[in-house]
């Protein structure tokens, strides 16, 4: 999904991830090439916490996270192996509280099925100040339960992220980083609730809040 001041998150349907323009369904953006492992500064800077600086030891270890929502937990195990830069921002965001108290401001039920977690302004237009590069998008696929990243093209991702709550046919657009292990059940629930088709039908604000208490990291 992409950040809604930009573009897509499509198959056969657009995701936008802030609120502007679209890219064409039938032209996705590009997926990038994997790159070095550099946190850019980059805007908008909410809920600033301070830019990464990546340690591949550090990246390297393995961890799960748990969501603690109003709706229940979602824990994921983190694809440490194969999309380091992604896991490393993850786990510095999370381990200085930027997650606490934000909501999962978006839910789609056509065609594309995920629910888009954190913004820390719940606008789907916010980020933590800093880009990284897209990785472990060759042969991506979205199947239920996978956590990947939320972008405004290539080489754009910040702190939104998205679950797939059932599989769903993408663009190797959006860096998968995580797989449910437990809460799957949870993000169903969240799916049944539906949305308020705010920004059209199928995707909008999910009618169950989605509140989240904090972000527990634990090593494996």
């Amino acid at each position: 999904m992409l950040r809604k001041p930009s573009a897509l998150l499509a198959a056969s349907a657009l995701l936008l991830l802030g609120t502007a323009t679209q890219a064409a369904a039938g032209n996705p953006p590009p997926a990038a090439a994997s790159a070095a492992c550099t946190y850019t500064p980059a805007v908008p800077a909410d809920n600033f916490k301070g830019i990464p600086v990546f340690d591949p030891v550090k990246a390297a270890k393995p961890y799960s996270a748990t969501l603690r929502t109003g709706q229940g937990p979602i824990t994921f195990r983190a694809l440490t192996d194969k999309a380091p830069c992604t896991t490393y921002s993850f786990k510095f965001l999370a381990q200085r509280d930027y997650f606490d108290h934000s909501h999962c401001h978006r839910l789609t039920t056509a065609r594309i099925y995920v629910l888009q977690c954190g913004d820390p302004t719940g606008t789907g237009s916010g980020g933590p100040g800093y880009s990284f590069p897209d990785e472990n998008l060759t042969g991506a696929a979205y199947p239920a339960g996978t956590v990947a990243m939320a972008n405004a093209g290539p080489n754009t991702n910040g702190s939104q992220f998205f679950f797939v709550w059932k599989d769903t046919k993408l663009s190797p657009a959006y860096t998968p980083f995580g797989k449910v292990t437990a809460g799957l059940d949870v993000l169903q629930k969240i799916a049944v609730g539906g949305e308020d088709d705010q920004n059209g039908p199928g995707d909008g604000f999910p009618t169950l809040p989605v509140n989240i208490k904090r972000v527990q990291i634990k090593s494996r």
